[in-house]
């Protein structure tokens, strides 16, 4: 088999513009919508503490998702609850919040303080934006209880904590467990999926995980790791 041929300033690359589809040809691209954009305006004032904004938006890309696959759930319930669900870490001593996360027990009346905070911000701002009132209720029960519940209130519960924790695994989830407590790429990896894999409620999310994971593991890779330094 022939090396592939890459281009080169003697042979550009194909005009293929043209022939791109629409947004709305291809699955999985979206964005807020307007009533999400105004929780989004009103939340991320909150979501400054330790990448808890960019957390919270790719964590919205992947319930986004979650609800494509799970008709059942309730996508104006799901969405707005992970776009507010971490508001309440605003609310911690931002010193503190890394001992609440910690492995190893860390601060379970942090995260408890977290989620009743979160969930009270939440109801404010739901209820600024419009939102009926069920279904304010429902997300702030869903906030408060997301990282400390066990179990799932519902599958909009069960959703919304998948679509957490799978960003773990992601890309910018690995990285910012990496700088959280300084460990190298490989150990955040194996800490993130011992905190994952195990704990999620949906078949949906589990593959999506495993999905993540395969990157992680050949981010890790020597053969991986060998062709980046020759670029």
């Amino acid at each position: 088999m022939k090396p592939t041929q890459h281009n080169t300033p003697d042979s550009p690359a194909p005009d293929v513009a043209s022939k791109i589809p629409a947004a709305t040809e291809v699955q999985g691209i979206f964005g807020l919508s307007d009533k999400e954009q105004h929780v989004w305006d009103r939340a991320k004032g909150f979501l400054t503490v330790r990448s808890n904004d960019v957390h919270s938006l790719y964590a919205y890309g992947i319930a986004r998702q979650l609800t494509q696959l799970i008709p059942e759930a309730r996508a104006e319930i799901v969405l707005p609850a992970i776009l507010l669900h971490d508001t309440g870490w605003s609310q911690v001593p931002e010193e503190l919040v890394l001992s609440a996360i910690a492995p190893g027990g860390g601060r379970p009346d942090l995260v408890r303080d977290h989620e009743v905070a979160g969930a009270r911000i939440a109801r404010e701002i739901l209820a600024a934006v419009g939102y009926d009132a069920a279904d304010v209720e429902e997300i702030a029960r869903i906030i408060d209880g997301h990282d400390s519940r066990t179990t799932a209130l519902s599958v909009n519960d069960a959703l919304v904590k998948d679509a957490d924790k799978v960003w773990r695994l992601t890309p910018h989830g690995v990285a910012t467990v990496m700088g959280w407590f300084d460990l190298n790429h490989d150990q955040a990896h194996r800490l993130c999926g011992y905190r994952v894999h195990d704990h999620l409620f949906t078949e949906q999310a589990r593959i999506m995980a495993a999905g993540f994971a395969g990157i992680a593991s050949m981010d890790d890779s020597p053969a991986l790791s060998a062709l980046t330094r020759r670029q």
